[in-house]
């Protein structure tokens, strides 16, 4: 394919890209395929001869469309939002055609520099305080990481570094008070032994060709005095993060507040946790706090635990995934009240935020501290600036990165921020719209109160009554949504995904629900 060809099949794929969107109403959200499908439509082998575009449009429908699962559906209720517009696809077009990998400043200083920008833009729109800040002369720093999942286990990595830390200083001043004190009987120049004490040595058994090396902040013999903390609501990738740092997990139990009559965690119930895996020789390091749960929407109140993280010296985390972009409207700033106590916070633009998939800035309040954690320096990452500019490689798991801030940028730009609030207005007011009718029906009941753009029920009676509507809700295909679980209750989630689902849609979605649930109720 030359410019040319490009030119002309590339508009055609952006019509493509347009029509799907034009036409989506008359899809259905779950597709009728089976595990397996693909392997009926696409041949098993390679192609040896290349293939007109002609046909290969052809079977973007058969193979892509009918086997997608059609996310920005208005009668898409699953899971949370993904977000998207077509000022967001323009930043993924232009990502793709420059194709630069951004692992240093030098290996693409656009990406670096505009992502400085960027996460200092919505750092503001959303009311950060500035020592979150890029442009911020203290240590703090933003940046873009793939998902919060990342996110979270750049969070763990960094404040298991900072225990580790802790504890090999605590180590050595404890190995040299008692040589010290060894010798305190016998007459003695301080000044002349301190100059005389060495550290334990190493092993030095082993040849210089393969030696083996102990990572300093990254000693895995202290791993096993850490307890990582959390909800027992945290996302399930707070337990995989837990569990690829090799550390312990504690989950604190949640109870309804007084707040929002729903699941958090109270400022007692982790201050005895603490208390008590101290009084059996572990080490709490962190504590990842959820705004925006994913089973209920509940908020870990940051005014409550922050100040218990920050006196006993543990991380605090802030997982905003879903909740995090509602914070742009004043009226939500309520979910990030003391996020100045957090060491780290992250949330999704991609959820709510009308940037499309993926896009999660992470904020540090002492990046430098994570860098130092992070860094290894081969010759050829090295370069010239590398003292006063910023290589985003010490702050994520991967080397390469992509130009992720392309599309905050044009988005921002070209749609603003007060449309944006208004887009995120609009899924609330369909969520109190859905509750509402579940209100009002005697049938239901609400599991808690509804939540930013999510609507947490279930009919009456026992769990098994309720799996079988979601599974019947599922089956029929017109509306999808998917349950979760608290505290050994089941229900069901109604997610609002989508600005362009109408009141209409809600009441669709409302009458489908009661439709099939009518036949359960006579059993």
């Amino acid at each position: 394919m030359d410019a040319e060809a490009f030119r002309k099949y590339g508009k055609e794929m952006v019509d493509i890209v347009a029509d799907y969107w034009d036409t989506m109403r008359q899809r259905q959200p779950l597709p009728e395929v089976k595990p397996g499908y693909i392997w009926d439509l696409v041949p098993k082998d390679p192609p040896a001869e290349p293939e007109p575009w002609s046909r290969i449009f052809a079977d973007i429908e058969p193979v892509v469309f009918q086997g997608t699962t059609h996310w920005h559906h208005p009668h898409f209720f699953a899971y949370y939002p993904t977000a998207c517009s077509y000022p967001s696809i323009m930043g993924d077009i232009l990502s793709g055609g420059i194709a630069s990998i951004g692992f240093t400043w030098k290996s693409s200083p656009a990406m670096t520099e505009l992502e400085m920008v960027m996460t200092d833009w919505l750092a503001k729109s959303i009311g950060l305080p500035e020592c979150f800040l890029n442009s911020d002369p203290g240590p703090g720093a933003g940046m873009i990481q793939c998902t919060a999942s990342d996110a979270t286990l750049i969070a763990l990595l960094s404040a298991r570094a900072r225990a580790v830390s802790a504890m090999e200083q605590n180590g050595r001043l404890n190995w040299l008070y008692s040589t010290i004190s060894r010798a305190l009987p016998t007459k003695f120049n301080l000044r002349e032994m301190m100059k005389k004490v060495e550290q334990p040595s190493q092993e030095k058994s082993q040849s210089p060709e393969s030696q083996i090396i102990n990572f300093e902040h990254h000693d895995p013999v202290y791993f096993t005095k850490l307890v990582a903390y959390c909800s027992d609501q945290a996302h399930s990738s707070v337990d995989k993060g837990i569990m690829l740092a090799g550390v312990r997990m504690r989950k604190i139990k949640s109870t309804k507040d007084a707040k929002f009559n729903n699941y958090s965690v109270e400022p007692e119930v982790l201050e005895a946790a603490i208390r008590e895996d101290r009084a059996q020789g572990y080490i709490p390091f962190i504590y990842v706090a959820t705004v925006g749960t994913t089973n209920t929407c509940g908020v870990d109140s940051l005014t409550k635990l922050g100040p218990i993280c920050n006196r006993e010296m543990i991380w605090l985390h802030v997982d905003a995934a879903y909740a995090g972009s509602y914070a742009l409207c004043p009226e939500f700033r309520y979910l990030i009240e003391g996020i100045e106590m957090a060491d780290s916070f992250n949330f999704n633009c991609h959820k709510a935020m009308m940037i499309n998939f993926d896009c999660s800035p992470m904020w540090f309040k002492d990046a430098r501290e994570a860098i130092n954690y992070f860094n290894v320096d081969p010759t050829y990452l090295k370069h010239e600036h590398q003292a006063v500019a910023s290589d985003y490689r010490h702050l994520q798991v991967a080397l390469g990165r992509r130009f992720r801030a392309l599309k905050v940028w044009f988005v921002l730009r070209s749609i603003g921020t007060a449309k944006i609030q208004e887009h995120l207005k609009i899924m609330v007011d369909r969520a109190i719209q859905f509750a509402e009718l579940i209100e009002k029906d005697d049938r239901f009941e609400l599991f808690v109160p509804q939540h930013l753009g999510l609507v947490c029920f279930r009919l009456k009676g026992s769990d098994d009554i309720n799996e079988r509507l979601n599974t019947i809700i599922n089956d029929d295909r017109r509306i999808h949504l998917v349950p979760a679980k608290a505290h050994g209750v089941y229900f069901l989630r109604f997610a609002v995904c989508n600005s362009e689902t109408t009141e209409e849609d809600v009441k669709y979605a409302y009458n489908v629900i009661t439709e099939l649930a009518q036949p359960l109720l006579h059993f």
